[in-house]
């Protein structure tokens, strides 16, 4: 029984460093995307807004000090002007309210919305590429 749980063991660790390897290889790409991004959105003249964070019940907004593009209409994730990736949604703060929240990147998706509502899922690239078509589309 010893041998059958050490392969299993083993199986499983392969497995999940499959699982890491994939998922950096897919950050490494939307990072890619997003400094692409950057730089075409500032050629094209496509204004960066100061970013905002909402708090996980969605009833508070909180100043970040960013400036970047919104890449969900929810306002749920971003990229800042250096192509860096955020979400956007912090725990209820009173600091928060008064200084405003602290916000550190995320590793970037390739997918927005993965696990979310049906319509909801849209490829990064599908985002990027319908924000820099403009609202004409």
């Amino acid at each position: 029984m010893s041998d059958w749980a050490d392969r299993r063991k083993r199986a499983i660790e392969a497995h999940a460093a499959e699982l890491r390897r994939r998922q950096a290889a897919d950050s490494e790409q939307a990072a890619a995307m997003l400094v692409e991004f950057v730089r075409e959105a500032r050629a094209r003249g496509l204004p960066s807004v100061p970013l905002v964070a909402r708090s996980h019940n969605g009833r508070h907004r909180y100043r970040t000090g960013l400036r970047g593009w919104y890449l969900r209409p929810d306002g749920g994730v971003a990229v800042d002007e250096e192509g860096r990736f955020y979400l956007l949604s912090v725990p209820a703060s009173l600091r928060a309210l008064l200084t405003g929240a602290r916000i550190e990147p995320s590793r970037p998706q390739l997918v927005l919305g993965e696990g979310g509502r049906d319509g909801e899922r849209i490829t990064l690239r599908a985002q990027l590429d319908s924000m820099l078509a403009g609202p004409s589309g």
